[in-house]
Order: structure tokens, then C-alpha cells, then sequence
């Protein structure tokens, strides 16, 4: 299916089966720029159509290509995560794709794809757009595992002090780990992750943090032979309620 949405929305063309090639291009080449941006009401007017066609295991998800500039209707961002929010108790996915400069809204683009359990990609090239939605459409449209969770624990006897570097939007408290019902990310197929942790070797020096005056023994921990961190994450199968765990020694 697909919805335009300016001063308000309009469905350019209902759900339609994919072999239907001309339709859904002609659709698309009659499509002009212009008005203003209510992007709420096309939101709202793009999750009833994917409840309408809504298929048990198959991939139901809203593809959002906006500049995130949200101009009439609901524009406040507390206002579009509850509408994100309220829309994705349905079990459809959302995709949030960015395109413009200028005016362009990278936090509430962000902030759409985190609460609407999908992923974020911004377009500035025929290139990137093909590298998203072609070679890894696998990653970007098939939901392997939701409200994904990784804690890292480091053993204070190899390791004095550690920062992770980035995530800063992406943290969790760390009683929230184990919680199901707090969101997280998700997981497609053959998706990849990298995290960056600048550490400072235990016994290196200077340490740049005050030792904890009741801190746990790092002679106690110096036993476990050979770990450098223990790594846990959680996750949800797609349709499940309960997390599992997975934890390993590095």
C-alpha cells in the first residue's frame, strides 16, 4: 500500500499484491512534492492499512520516508513516541527511511524507528539506498529477535576502568536488563552490531577514578582463570512475551 501525506493524507494506492509491478509503479510515478507535512495523520492512515492486511508470520511493517519535519497535527516528540508507541502493540514493524537536508529531524527520525521496534537508515544516495533496501533488505525488513539487550560485566582483576564509547541514547539502567517490559532494540537477519570500549588494564595506573572505599575484592574475581568480561544478552522471539538469556565468559 501506499500513503502520501501534506496538509493531510491521501492512499495513493491500497494493499496490492506485489506481483502487480505496473500498478504500484505508475502509482509511484504520479507522485508530486508540494504542501505541507502531517506526517501523524499519514502515520495513523499507514498502520490501518497494515492491520487490514495484516498476515500471522508474515512481515508486517510500515516504511516511513520522511525528513522527520513535522509540521501539522501531532509534531511534539512525546506526542509521536505515544502514537509510535500505541500503534506497535499491533505486532506491525516500522522502518524509518531520511531524506532532505536542512530542516531535516535526525533525533525524531531516530527517535520513530526506536519506539515503532524497526530500524533507521539515512538516504543521500541512489547508492546507500540500494545498499538498504537491496543488498541488505534481509537485515532491514526481517525481524529475527526483539528488545535486545547486551551487558557486559568486567572482571575488576584484568580491568580497572572502562567507558563505552557511543550509545549514549541507546543505555539502559541496569536493573532494566532483566525487565521485559522495557523496550529495546531489534534484530534482523544478518544484522550486525559493533560496540567500542576504551579500557585501562588493571595494575597500569594512573587509574583515573578513586578505588571504591567497600568495593568488591579484586583478588576474589583474580580467580575465575582467564576471563576478561562476562557478556549476557536478552532477547524476544517476534509474538513472544518472556525474554531469553544468553550469557557467555570472554
Amino acid at each position: 500500500a501506499l500513503v502520501v501525506y501534506a496538509g493531510t493524507d491521501r492512499v495513493v494506492r491500497p494493499p496490492t499484491a506485489g506481483n502487480q509491478q505496473e500498478r504500484i509503479l505508475a502509482a509511484i510515478d504520479s507522485l508530486q512534492a508540494g504542501g505541507s507535512t502531517h506526517g501523524s495523520s499519514g502515520i495513523r492512515t499507514a498502520y490501518q492499512l497494515a492491520r487490514q492486511s495484516f498476515q500471522p508470520g508474515a512481515t508486517n511493517r510500515v516504511i516511513l520516508a520522511s525528513d522527520g519535519d513535522f509540521n501539522v497535527g501531532v509534531t511534539s516528540r512525546d506526542e509521536l513516541q505515544q502514537l509510535i508507541e500505541q500503534e506497535r502493540r499491533h505486532g506491525v514493524y516500522l522502518s524509518v527511511l531520511g531524506f532532505g537536508r536542512g530542516n531535516y529531524r535526525d533525533d525524531t527520525m531516530e527517535l520513530l524507528a526506536d519506539k515503532g521496534n524497526g530500524n533507521y537508515a539515512y538516504i543521500d544516495s541512489l547508492l546507500e539506498a540500494n545498499r538498504v533496501l537491496v543488498r541488505e533488505m534481509s537485515g532491514t525488513l526481517f525481524t529475527l529477535a526483539n528488545d535486545v539487550k547486551i551487558q557486559v560485566e568486567f572482571n575488576p582483576a584484568v580491568v580497572a576502568e572502562y567507558r563505552l564509547v557511543g550509545y549514549e541514547n541507546r543505555l539502559l539502567r541496569r536493573e532494566d536488563f532483566a525487565n521485559d517490559r522495557v523496550d529495546a532494540g531489534d534484530i534482523g537477519a544478518g544484522h550486525e552490531m559493533t560496540a567500542l570500549y576504551e579500557i585501562t588494564p588493571a595494575g597500569s595506573g594512573p587509574d583515573r577514578i578513586p578505588a571504591l572505599r567497600y568495593g568488591s575484592s579484586k583478588t576474589a574475581r583474580a580467580s575465575i582463570g582467564g576471563e576478561f568480561a562476562h557478556l549476557r544478552m536478552r532477547y524476544q522471539l517476534p509474538g513472544a512475551d518472556a525474554s531469553r538469556l544468553i550469557e557467555t565468559p570472554i
